[in-house]
């Protein structure tokens, strides 16, 4: 995902940090987006919850992606949130 625009960055850094924050507040981990949780509650388990299944179904809805859930994991297993210059140090070390 590329954000060109210095604002759009920014924007997107604090809806993922809201989304955080969200999740933390419900149970989840502090550094996991409810769009990653949900997918691992929902399509990872072997026998997963009504209400993880009900819920990936919502989050796919609202964003007009039925990957939504499925990208948000991947993006975390790769790291594509973290800010570039995190990327550099982690490389770097």
């Amino acid at each position: 995902m590329e954000i060109p625009s210095k604002l759009k960055l920014y924007a997107y850094h604090n809806l993922i940090a809201i989304d955080q924050l969200f999740n933390a507040l419900t149970g989840g981990a502090a550094d996991e987006t409810l769009s990653n949780r949900t997918y691992r509650g929902a399509i990872l388990v072997s026998k997963p919850k009504k209400r993880w299944v009900i819920i990936h179904k919502v989050i796919n809805f609202l964003f007009f992606d039925k990957n939504h859930c499925k990208d948000s994991y991947e993006s975390e297993l790769k790291g594509r949130q973290h800010d570039k210059r995190f990327s550099q140090m982690r490389k770097g070390a």
